[in-house]
């Protein structure tokens, strides 16, 4: 992995760093509707933006899209963006990703630094070079790997979050104790998402980063065990795409979601422990509760299912787990037992 992961503790010494590294000819800015709001503000005097161009385009995943990146690029390409420009991505895991793209491909790739916002964006969206945008309803349909030249996590950005986008940003945090060890998994099932102490959950932070970073590392183009990080999101991702239809819930509810469902098939396929699986599970529905969909929606969600980029041939593959830390990648179901598992979550 090419790119630096900087936990910051002095934000502006550690952005002037950064920016300065790259020795670019202009700096751009991308926020959405609400990090220009709320973010943009905390750094927008800093002496390494003042002649900065500032792109913003609008808040939610729906808007995640081709319109958006053509946004982008047309601002890059009006404001006189070169080879060698800079694009600083601020925002949560949807800036992150459609900044980290439109970058990539902007004369075939300038040069980005994330700055995120979000929990999620700083324990999943920001590491591991991924970026991309939806396309026709589907999730990341269309996008590249690339890395980050820095990312830079500083954890006074979450006192900017509501309740509902800390534990979005906490299921991908959960996900990535199951793949760790008990101890870590341990720790995040008692943790009190109701009053989160932001102290605590900063160390934490950083422990779900490394964990991520280490896997990514051995294999960053998911040829093998980068998959693991799929743990959840064949289902969750499938629930996220039926709710944007409908009524959208953040990424990190259908992860949760998708947790109990594929850990419900990872104890009967591969007999994961059904006391942790009980265990998770209750901790998931006491903050995430239920999803949304009943058993009239199943033809709907497998159909989804399908066009899951980790599938092989039509078949739908899933990671799932013999216990926390012991990880399956490419596993298969029944079409009876994905019901199941729909039906149980």
């Amino acid at each position: 992995m090419n790119q630096k992961i900087v936990f910051s503790e002095d934000l502006k010494s550690d952005i002037t760093l950064a920016v300065s590294q790259c020795e670019c000819d202009k700096t751009f800015v991308l926020t959405d509707a609400t990090t220009a709001l709320k973010c943009w503000p905390r750094v927008k005097d800093y002496e390494v933006f003042r002649d900065a161009h500032l792109i913003t385009i609008p808040a939610g995943d729906t808007n995640k899209n081709i319109d958006s990146i053509t946004h982008v690029w047309t601002e890059l390409s009006t404001h006189g963006a070169t080879r060698h420009s800079l694009l600083v991505n601020i925002g949560g895991g949807m800036v992150t990703d459609l900044g980290g793209f439109a970058a990539s491909t902007f004369k075939r790739g300038i040069e980005f630094i994330n700055i995120p916002t979000t929990l999620l964006a700083m324990v999943d969206a920001s590491v591991g070079g991924k970026t991309g945008i939806n396309l026709g309803g589907l999730k990341n349909e269309i996008g590249v790997f690339n890395d980050a030249r820095t990312v830079i996590i500083d954890t006074q950005f979450l006192s900017t979050l509501d309740n509902e986008n800390i534990r979005s940003g906490y299921a991908e945090m959960l996900k990535h104790s199951l793949l760790a060890n008990t101890a870590m998994w341990a720790r995040h099932i008692t943790f009190d998402l109701a009053q989160p102490d932001l102290k605590i959950l900063q160390e934490m932070v950083r422990e779900s980063v490394e964990v991520k970073e280490h896997i990514v590392t051995e294999d960053p183009h998911e040829k093998g065990l980068r998959k693991a990080l799929n743990l959840g999101h064949t289902v969750g991702h499938a629930l996220e795409t039926w709710a944007m239809r409908r009524q959208p819930v953040l990424h990190g509810y259908a992860v949760a979601w998708g947790l109990i469902a594929e850990l419900y098939l990872s104890v009967i396929k591969t007999d994961f422990p059904r006391d942790q699986f009980r265990q998770t599970e209750q901790f998931i529905r006491s903050y995430y509760g239920v999803a949304p969909t009943d058993c009239k929606d199943v033809d709907e969600l497998l159909e989804l299912m399908t066009h899951d980029k980790k599938n092989t041939a039509g078949t739908i593959n899933f990671t799932l787990l013999s216990a926390i830390g012991d990880i399956k990648i490419n596993q298969t179901a029944t079409t009876k037992e994905i019901k199941e598992s729909l039906d149980f979550q």
